[in-house]
Protein backbone atom coordinates (compact mmCIF):
# COMPACT_ATOMS: atom_id res chain seq x y z
CA UNK A 1 0.00 0.00 0.00
CA UNK A 2 2.77 2.35 0.92
CA UNK A 3 4.57 2.06 -2.68
CA UNK A 4 1.52 3.27 -4.12
CA UNK A 5 0.08 6.19 -2.10
CA UNK A 6 1.03 9.13 -3.87
CA UNK A 7 0.43 13.11 -3.22
CA UNK A 8 -3.20 14.09 -4.11
CA UNK A 9 -4.85 10.66 -3.49
CA UNK A 10 -7.22 10.76 -0.87
CA UNK A 11 -7.93 7.92 1.68
CA UNK A 12 -10.90 6.77 3.96
CA UNK A 13 -10.14 5.48 7.64
CA UNK A 14 -8.77 8.54 9.27
CA UNK A 15 -11.09 8.87 12.85
CA UNK A 16 -11.11 12.16 14.89
CA UNK A 17 -9.34 9.71 17.65
CA UNK A 18 -6.26 9.57 15.32
CA UNK A 19 -5.69 13.22 15.36
CA UNK A 20 -3.13 15.21 17.78
CA UNK A 21 -4.41 17.10 20.65
CA UNK A 22 -4.09 20.52 18.87
CA UNK A 23 -5.92 19.62 16.08
CA UNK A 24 -8.52 22.18 15.57
CA UNK A 25 -12.65 21.76 15.95
CA UNK A 26 -13.15 21.66 12.62
CA UNK A 27 -11.01 19.23 11.46
CA UNK A 28 -12.41 16.95 14.15
CA UNK A 29 -15.96 17.79 12.73
CA UNK A 30 -14.65 16.55 9.11
CA UNK A 31 -13.45 13.81 10.18
CA UNK A 32 -16.61 12.87 12.38
CA UNK A 33 -18.28 13.16 8.83
CA UNK A 34 -16.75 10.91 7.26
CA UNK A 35 -14.73 12.58 5.23
CA UNK A 36 -11.38 11.86 3.42
CA UNK A 37 -8.27 13.15 3.95
CA UNK A 38 -5.69 13.83 1.28
CA UNK A 39 -1.97 13.05 0.75
CA UNK A 40 0.79 15.46 1.04
CA UNK A 41 4.31 15.62 0.16
CA UNK A 42 6.09 15.59 3.64
CA UNK A 43 8.45 12.80 5.04
CA UNK A 44 7.00 10.66 7.83
CA UNK A 45 7.44 7.63 9.48
CA UNK A 46 7.92 4.23 7.61
CA UNK A 47 4.17 2.94 9.00
CA UNK A 48 2.61 6.32 8.17
CA UNK A 49 1.93 9.07 5.57
CA UNK A 50 1.15 12.29 5.52
CA UNK A 51 -1.99 14.09 5.39
CA UNK A 52 -4.13 17.01 5.12
CA UNK A 53 -7.84 17.56 6.88
CA UNK A 54 -9.69 19.94 4.93
CA UNK A 55 -11.98 22.29 6.54
CA UNK A 56 -15.32 24.10 5.09
CA UNK A 57 -13.47 26.97 4.25
CA UNK A 58 -10.54 27.47 1.97
CA UNK A 59 -8.29 28.44 4.98
CA UNK A 60 -9.00 25.67 7.39
CA UNK A 61 -6.35 22.66 6.09
CA UNK A 62 -4.70 20.79 9.13
CA UNK A 63 -1.19 19.03 8.34
CA UNK A 64 -1.06 15.69 9.71
CA UNK A 65 -0.19 12.21 9.52
CA UNK A 66 -2.45 9.09 9.42
CA UNK A 67 -1.54 5.39 9.56
CA UNK A 68 -1.09 3.47 6.86
CA UNK A 69 -2.96 0.18 8.54
CA UNK A 70 -5.81 2.68 9.21
CA UNK A 71 -6.62 3.05 5.44
CA UNK A 72 -9.70 1.61 4.68
CA UNK A 73 -10.16 2.72 1.13
CA UNK A 74 -8.17 5.27 -1.66
CA UNK A 75 -8.87 7.14 -4.66
CA UNK A 76 -6.55 8.43 -6.53
CA UNK A 77 -6.88 11.46 -9.22
CA UNK A 78 -6.87 9.30 -12.04
CA UNK A 79 -10.30 7.38 -10.94
CA UNK A 80 -12.15 10.87 -10.65
CA UNK A 81 -11.60 11.95 -14.37
CA UNK A 82 -15.15 10.45 -15.62
CA UNK A 83 -17.07 11.01 -12.70
CA UNK A 84 -19.95 12.93 -13.16
CA UNK A 85 -21.82 15.24 -10.92
CA UNK A 86 -25.22 16.88 -11.46
CA UNK A 87 -23.97 20.35 -9.81
CA UNK A 88 -23.76 23.61 -12.53
CA UNK A 89 -20.52 24.90 -11.32
CA UNK A 90 -17.74 26.53 -13.52
CA UNK A 91 -15.03 24.26 -12.71
CA UNK A 92 -17.54 20.92 -13.56
CA UNK A 93 -18.20 22.62 -17.10
CA UNK A 94 -14.54 23.09 -17.35
CA UNK A 95 -13.97 19.42 -16.71
CA UNK A 96 -16.48 18.89 -18.93
CA UNK A 97 -14.99 20.91 -21.19
CA UNK A 98 -10.95 19.45 -21.19
CA UNK A 99 -11.93 16.13 -20.66
CA UNK A 100 -12.53 14.75 -24.17
CA UNK A 101 -9.11 16.76 -25.38
CA UNK A 102 -6.69 15.47 -22.44
CA UNK A 103 -8.10 11.75 -23.40
CA UNK A 104 -7.68 12.47 -26.87
CA UNK A 105 -3.57 13.48 -26.44
CA UNK A 106 -3.03 10.36 -24.39
CA UNK A 107 -2.72 12.19 -21.29
CA UNK A 108 -2.18 10.45 -17.89
CA UNK A 109 -3.96 13.33 -15.88
CA UNK A 110 -6.82 13.37 -13.30
CA UNK A 111 -8.80 15.78 -10.98
CA UNK A 112 -7.29 16.98 -7.78
CA UNK A 113 -8.11 20.01 -5.50
CA UNK A 114 -11.79 20.82 -4.57
CA UNK A 115 -13.06 19.83 -7.86
CA UNK A 116 -11.35 16.55 -6.78
CA UNK A 117 -12.58 16.34 -3.25
CA UNK A 118 -16.16 16.38 -4.06
CA UNK A 119 -16.03 13.96 -6.83
CA UNK A 120 -14.95 11.25 -4.60
CA UNK A 121 -16.75 11.93 -1.38
CA UNK A 122 -20.19 13.73 -2.26
CA UNK A 123 -18.99 16.62 -0.04
CA UNK A 124 -19.83 19.78 -1.64
CA UNK A 125 -16.44 22.07 -1.92
CA UNK A 126 -16.54 23.87 -4.82
CA UNK A 127 -18.41 26.72 -5.39
CA UNK A 128 -19.28 29.80 -8.29
CA UNK A 129 -15.59 31.43 -7.76
CA UNK A 130 -13.49 28.07 -7.55
CA UNK A 131 -10.88 27.24 -10.16
CA UNK A 132 -10.15 23.13 -11.66
CA UNK A 133 -6.91 21.68 -10.22
CA UNK A 134 -5.77 19.24 -12.39
CA UNK A 135 -2.49 16.72 -12.53
CA UNK A 136 -0.43 15.21 -15.26
CA UNK A 137 1.64 12.44 -15.29
CA UNK A 138 4.61 13.60 -17.25
CA UNK A 139 7.41 10.33 -16.47
CA UNK A 140 9.52 11.67 -19.13
CA UNK A 141 10.58 15.29 -20.12
CA UNK A 142 7.61 16.97 -21.30
CA UNK A 143 8.72 20.03 -23.79
CA UNK A 144 8.23 23.65 -23.05
CA UNK A 145 6.23 24.41 -26.56
CA UNK A 146 4.29 21.42 -25.51
CA UNK A 147 3.46 22.96 -22.08
CA UNK A 148 2.51 25.82 -23.83
CA UNK A 149 -0.12 24.32 -25.78
CA UNK A 150 -1.40 22.91 -22.96
CA UNK A 151 -1.32 26.26 -21.33
CA UNK A 152 -3.81 27.70 -24.18
CA UNK A 153 -6.33 24.62 -24.28
CA UNK A 154 -6.39 25.02 -20.64
CA UNK A 155 -7.48 28.87 -20.76
CA UNK A 156 -10.05 28.33 -23.02
CA UNK A 157 -11.95 27.16 -20.34
CA UNK A 158 -14.86 28.55 -18.34
CA UNK A 159 -12.80 28.89 -15.23
CA UNK A 160 -9.61 29.31 -13.94
CA UNK A 161 -7.19 26.23 -14.35
CA UNK A 162 -3.97 24.62 -12.69
CA UNK A 163 -2.21 22.13 -13.62
CA UNK A 164 0.27 20.30 -12.23
CA UNK A 165 3.08 17.68 -13.39
CA UNK A 166 4.16 14.85 -11.63
CA UNK A 167 7.73 14.21 -12.39
CA UNK A 168 9.48 11.10 -10.68
CA UNK A 169 11.49 14.01 -8.53
CA UNK A 170 8.63 15.62 -7.97
CA UNK A 171 6.13 17.95 -9.11
CA UNK A 172 5.92 21.93 -10.62
CA UNK A 173 3.46 23.86 -11.74
CA UNK A 174 2.67 23.86 -15.58
CA UNK A 175 2.47 27.09 -16.02
CA UNK A 176 5.81 27.54 -14.64
CA UNK A 177 7.24 25.11 -17.00
CA UNK A 178 5.70 26.70 -19.98
CA UNK A 179 6.79 30.13 -18.68
CA UNK A 180 10.49 32.00 -19.92
CA UNK A 181 12.18 31.33 -16.42
CA UNK A 182 15.32 29.46 -17.03
CA UNK A 183 14.50 27.85 -13.62
CA UNK A 184 11.65 26.10 -12.21
CA UNK A 185 9.94 25.21 -8.28
CA UNK A 186 10.32 21.82 -8.19
CA UNK A 187 8.08 20.11 -4.93
CA UNK A 188 9.35 16.68 -3.33
CA UNK A 189 8.77 15.50 -0.12
CA UNK A 190 11.64 16.76 1.53
CA UNK A 191 12.13 20.62 -0.32
CA UNK A 192 11.29 22.98 -2.96
CA UNK A 193 13.97 23.96 -5.09
CA UNK A 194 15.10 25.56 -7.72
CA UNK A 195 16.07 23.49 -11.17
CA UNK A 196 16.50 23.85 -14.88
CA UNK A 197 14.90 20.50 -15.74
CA UNK A 198 12.26 18.80 -13.48
CA UNK A 199 13.12 15.39 -14.70
CA UNK A 200 17.29 15.41 -13.93
CA UNK A 201 17.89 13.80 -10.57
CA UNK A 202 21.59 14.91 -11.09
CA UNK A 203 20.16 18.46 -10.42
CA UNK A 204 19.09 17.38 -7.30
CA UNK A 205 21.74 15.83 -6.14
CA UNK A 206 23.96 18.69 -6.71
Amino acid sequence: MVNRLLAHDLLWGMTAQQLPADAPAWAVESLDAGQPVVVRRAVSAPDRIAVGVRGRLREQRFATSMAIAAISRRVAPEELCHVDSARDLPALAALAQLRPVLDAGGWTWGVSGSAGFELASGFAALHEGSDLDLILRTPQLLAREQARELVAMLDAAPCAVDMQLQTPLGAVALREWAGSSHRVLLKNAVEACLVTDPWDPREQAA
